[in-house]
């Protein structure tokens, strides 16, 4: 056993028992690096990951390989969910070195952290075109011996190149209306009209890129049309089965193919909080009750797979299960007709179920007809198709319960809780579903309790123990979420909760250049202070504070942190507009900070009919650009400004629909109010133009 076996990494303990003599990243591995002149060998990796489990079954599991790693070699496991820092300061270097990268990632380093040799899976003999692992390990070894000089000049080079610079922009771009038309015209002139999303096989989901286009078909946009018909075209096409699970709800993290039906089996808690968010917003704007079911099964899919019992929410399950890849969700033949019985014959029409499967001789379910097309062939109605398709889904998941389980990663980390978070307590508003708020509720008091520690927030918590300094996308992406929640559940402690995360981000976090670096100041010393700007799978953090600190100043307690965020819009302006796949949380910002943008506050007792029907008639339509506050009278103190000074009318609960803080006349009745919403939504503020202003 080495020295991984007292670590709370599920993916760290995967690799305890290797013959590898592995450390996690820390003092002792790095002190012992330097003491012994040695190089370090950096794995990083995470548990869900097929290609990790594959080098470590052919490499690490090896004796003859471990003899070599361990005798030239400090070897240091990092799991990359937990060390985001460490994973993006190597993966710029593994991408400068060789063009590409991804996990699990090999980088070797020297003893004061430079990387002068990068790569990801390489195999146990010549192969795909890759040198064999134990011929790397050789290789560098020697010229760690005999030209030290030359390793240290390219760890030199990669350090320069991954360096961040420090400037800052002299002139301040404009973020119009303009702008963001040509980000949706570049977005529709990319989009694959053949099979949905952007670009080709593998196809990843793109939630942020639809939550854009979203965003700006609740304006009268020009392209209105066109960018509801993309919208609707790749939520459909993803929603089909293959990628999303048709049986239990829940999507995988992308397909290998164009046809979003063969998946990277692995199923990720960012992904799933991500898409079911989308397919509510989608529901909301096209009516489109496919949406909402999508939603549902996959939030009912988190919390029967991915939930602790103290309302935490695990982060991925594996891949791989009974050292396979998709074996716990493909099917033969045989097993639908064993399971489904006289609806087989119906099923099979359905998803177009051969013999012979269509991956690898089993069948990976996807929709072959549609409800329409099908009602037509079997003579019945489509909502009895829709509850006939449900049927055969529950008993299929029925029999799918009796296989042996992927494995589960049940570590809880802050940020892609953040995510779920917001997605059931915005699923708790507009389904009206009390069930998913409390979900919410207890998930955010379960984040409160036992991440924040020591009068600081942490990244991650397994078995009891909260572990780690929390990134900047912990604090902006739990800021969101308890912003969310507390429009759901208009309780002041999640509204104050995020105002002292943020101003604990912008103490901490601060770049002085511009935005915000992704740790804290008081993080250990790494080879850069890293400053991720680009989204990936996942909103980066500088993203996700621009939409945080946006918000909060909307309620009026932190007006100047807008100029901060249009400021770090502004840094953007270029890259976001030429690459808005790789910018779209950027993008939502932006959307946020053109407008219009609203202000509501709500002032009555919480239980009055009068309020309740305010509040219906708010959370029936998506408005992306609103921030609302709710209160008895009067407001208590230490909810937002934007309540303060707000009389109730005719002593009745009251509506305020603000612009600006500057306030329409207040309202008793759900129609005016919503006849006020509908007039600021109708029209969008005039524009500048797009050159740069001084």
């Amino acid at each position: 056993m080495n020295k991984l076996s007292t670590s709370t990494s599920p993916y760290l303990l995967q690799h305890a028992h290797n013959p590898v003599d592995w450390y996690p990243w820390g003092e002792e591995a790095l002190t012992k690096a330097r003491t012994e002149n040695k190089p370090i060998f950096l794995s990083i990796g995470y548990a869900a990951c097929h290609w990790c489990h594959v080098m470590e079954r052919e490499s690490f599991e090896d004796p003859e390989t471990a003899s070599l790693m361990n005798k030239h070699f400090i070897n240091i496991k990092v799991d990359r969910e937990e060390r985001p820092d460490i994973d993006s300061i190597y993966m710029q270097a593994t991408v400068a070195m060789t063009g590409s990268g991804g996990w699990p990632m090999s980088v070797f380093l020297t003893p004061d952290l430079r990387p002068f040799f990068a790569g990801t899976y390489f195999p146990p003999i010549r192969r795909y075109n890759m040198p064999p692992f134990k011929e790397i390990l050789s290789g560098i070894a020697k010229a760690w011996q005999e030209d030290i000089q030359e390793v240290m000049r390219v760890g030199n080079q990669v350090l320069e190149h991954i360096r961040p610079p420090i400037h800052k922009p002299e002139n301040r771009n404009e973020i119009t209306n303009e702008a963001l038309e040509a980000a949706i015209k570049n977005l529709l002139d990319s989009y694959d009209w053949g099979y949905g999303g952007w670009g080709a096989a593998p196809k990843f989901p793109q939630p942020m890129t639809i939550e854009f286009l979203l965003r700006q078909a609740t304006t009268n946009t020009p392209q209105r049309e066109k960018t509801i018909k993309a919208v609707t075209h790749g939520l459909s096409a993803m929603s089909r089965g293959g990628m999303y699970d048709v049986v239990g709800g829940g999507f995988s993290r992308y397909s290998v193919d164009n046809f979003w039906r063969t998946p990277h089996f692995e199923k990720m808690t960012y992904d799933n909080a991500q898409l079911a968010l989308v397919y509510l917003h989608g529901y909301l704007v096209t009516g489109n009750p496919d949406y909402r079911r999508i939603c549902e099964e996959t939030l009912d899919f988190v919390l029967r797979e991915l939930t602790h019992s103290e309302g935490g929410f695990f982060s991925s399950l594996d891949a791989d299960s009974e050292g396979e890849e998709g074996k716990f969700y493909v099917w033969i033949q045989g097993e639908l007709e064993g399971a489904l019985g006289s609806d087989f014959d119906f099923f099979k029409t359905a998803y177009g179920v051969t013999p012979s499967g269509n991956w690898e001789g089993k069948t990976i379910l996807q929709r072959v007809l549609d409800d329409s097309t099908l009602a037509a062939r079997f003579k019945m109605e489509p909502e009895e198709i829709r509850q006939k398709l449900s049927k055969c889904h529950a008993k299929l998941l029925e029999a799918r319960n009796s296989r042996i389980r992927p494995a589960t990663d049940d570590k809880v980390l802050v940020m892609w809780n953040s995510l779920m978070l917001k997605a059931f307590a915005e699923a708790g508003r507009y389904l009206n579903r009390q069930d998913y708020l409390q979900v919410a509720i207890r998930n955010a008091r379960f984040l409160l309790s036992n991440l924040y520690v020591d009068d600081r927030l942490h990244r991650s918590w397994r078995e009891g123990q909260a572990k780690h300094n929390a990134y900047l996308e912990d604090y902006a992406g739990l800021i969101l979420a308890l912003l969310a929640l507390y429009q759901s559940d208009p309780n002041k402690e999640w509204y104050l909760s995020a105002l002292k995360l943020a101003d604990e981000m912008v103490e901490h976090f601060v770049d002085p250049n511009g935005g915000f670096f992704d740790t804290r100041d008081d993080h250990e010393a790494l080879l850069v202070r890293p400053k991720d700007i680009q989204d990936n799978a996942t909103p980066s953090g500088n993203a996700l504070a621009a939409t945080a600190l946006l918000e909060l100043a909307a309620y009026g307690d932190r007006p100047a942190w807008r100029d901060l965020a249009e400021e770090m819009l502004s840094s953007v302006y270029g890259v976001m507009l030429r690459y808005p796949t790789a910018f779209a949380q950027w993008l939502c910002a932006a959307d946020f900070a053109v407008g219009p943008t609203c202000e509501v506050a709500i002032i009555g007792g919480s239980q009055r009919p009068e309020t309740k029907e305010l509040l219906n008639t708010l959370w029936k339509t998506f408005r992306a650009r609103q921030v609302t506050a709710i209160s008895n009278y009067p407001p208590e103190p230490g909810t937002p400004a934007l309540l303060k000074n707000r009389p109730l009318l005719n002593d009745l609960p009251t509506a305020f629909v603000c612009q600006g803080f500057v306030c329409l006349q207040p309202v008793n009745s759900p129609t005016e109010m919503e006849s006020q919403l509908a007039g600021i939504y109708a029209s969008k503020p005039a524009s500048s133009g797009l050159s740069p202003s001084n």
